[in-house]
């Protein structure tokens, strides 16, 4: 992966001008759409939240140090994409890296990575528990209330045990994002405000929480614990390659080559696809499209005896045929 790791300043720019700049002509076109019928704004807030999801990925890759070669330059723009994407750059590069660190690790779970239990850990838990896990899992509780909690709750707040750096960054996001949207809501009116970034935020969160859900859940994932447990295993089988359509692939910046990503973070996302086609044994990787990724929405458990993610049905029919052969 090493002849990709090397970032090209100019199309690092030339990214961050296709990208920033249709994002600034987007959501004024959907307030100017305003006028005429909200049915013509929501259409533009959707391809407004596609920039902004596009937005996210210079920011992801400036937290990777991947986007700039210098690291004062991927903070800055880091920062910048991190206020225009209500996430703090430095919050999100600290939990992000340990994801890295731990993707499908089952004895590192909890920081940077969605709640996923065994078969095991569900058949144990209490009710209450149960109950929880259910209702964290259910897609509408998932993708509906998750964008709304994560993004414009969770990242307002630093975590337990921050350096004095990384909180600093979180109250300049906050007071930054506060600023921005007091200076919109001046400049339109606050209603015309909410009426536009609202879906705007909807329709990005949503899309973000997705790509992060679908790219390491799905049947025959890779989950094992520490003393077997792969880093290159964990990149390579426990990280899907999403192949999308061309538009949505431009959008989600390549992301959908997340197998690649979780081998090599310093690959730009403007070279993921390259080091994909040029590297043969990235090609046994899992690739799910669109069709198939809306199973995944199926998968609830972790079989650690089968190596496959399950259902509660499943679960539900496991459990019986033991109590039938008990």
């Amino acid at each position: 992966m090493t002849p990709f790791e090397k970032n090209d300043a100019k199309a690092s720019v030339r990214q961050l001008i296709n990208t920033l700049v249709p994002l600034a002509l987007s959501w004024l076109a959907a307030y100017y759409s305003l006028a005429v019928s909200y049915w013509l704004t929501l259409p533009i807030a959707v391809i407004t939240a596609g920039f902004v999801v596009r937005t996210f990925i210079i920011f992801h890759d400036c937290c990777h140090q991947s986007f700039f070669k210098s690291k004062l330059a991927n903070e800055i723009v880091g920062t910048i994409t991190g206020i225009l994407t209500v996430v703090p750059y430095h919050q999100w590069k600290t939990t992000h890296s340990i994801h890295h660190a731990s993707s499908s690790n089952l004895d590192k779970r909890g920081i940077g990575d969605m709640w996923i239990m065994t078969v095991d850990e569900y058949a144990a838990a209490s009710p209450w528990q149960r109950f929880t896990y259910r209702f964290y899992r259910n897609p509408l509780v998932m993708f509906g209330l998750g964008p709304i909690y994560i993004f414009l709750i969770d990242y307002r707040f630093n975590r337990r045990g921050a350096r004095r750096r990384e909180r600093i960054n979180t109250y300049v996001t906050n007071v930054s994002i506060a600023l921005l949207y007091a200076l919109l809501c001046w400049a339109v009116g606050w209603e015309a405000f909410l009426l536009v970034q609202a879906p705007v935020f909807f329709f990005s969160g949503l899309a973000g929480i997705w790509l992060f859900y679908v790219q390491h859940q799905y049947e025959d994932s890779y989950f094992e614990h520490e003393e077997e447990w792969s880093y290159v295993k964990a990149a390579v089988e426990g990280s899907s390659y999403y192949k999308l359509p061309k538009v949505l692939q431009w959008f989600t910046g390549n992301i959908g080559f997340h197998h690649v990503h979780h081998l090599s973070p310093r690959v730009p996302n403007y070279r993921l696809e390259e080091a994909h086609n040029a590297t043969p044994p990235l090609h046994k990787a899992t690739t799910i499209d669109l069709r198939t990724s809306l199973k995944s929405l199926h998968f609830r458990l972790w079989d650690e005896e089968n190596k496959k993610f399950i259902g509660f049905k499943e679960f539900k029919r496991g459990k019986r045929a033991r109590k039938l052969a008990a």
